[in-house]
């Protein structure tokens, strides 16, 4: 048996660390379709792109990468600040540089399991 994450949690709250409760977060592989590839490469634009969205003052980012495409989540509450304050010119112009091409809104937020949905949703 180990050390739970709520023990760990205060060890390093104890301990005086400024992150002791930074909330967990997944993998960056699983911002990538099923059966693809990944590279260093795009696991570091991957994250480059989470951590600039992050920096504007989102809470909860993902950016899903379908190549081409950068596929944004946000909490559902901050979706509207994606678009408030120049938000939107300047994660284009970023994500631009990072090297997508396009870059989409996922109008229904973050949710987890989110790339799992095309082969457990029910299509109408």
């Amino acid at each position: 048996m180990g050390i739970r994450k709520d023990e760990v949690r205060a060890i390093a709250k104890e301990a005086g660390l400024p992150n002791f409760n930074k909330p967990s977060m997944a993998c960056l592989a699983s911002r990538f379709p099923y059966g693809h590839r990944i590279t260093l490469d795009e696991l570091k634009r991957v994250g480059a792109a989470e951590l600039y969205i992050r920096q504007l003052g989102f809470k909860i980012v993902r950016v899903r990468d379908f190549g081409s495409v950068a596929r944004i989540e946000v909490g559902k509450d901050e979706i509207p600040m994606l678009f408030n304050s120049g938000n939107s010119d300047k994660i284009y112009a970023r994500l631009r540089e990072l090297g997508f091409d396009y870059v989409d809104v996922d109008i229904m937020g973050y949710r987890t399991g989110a790339m799992d949905e095309p082969y457990t949703a029910t299509k109408p």
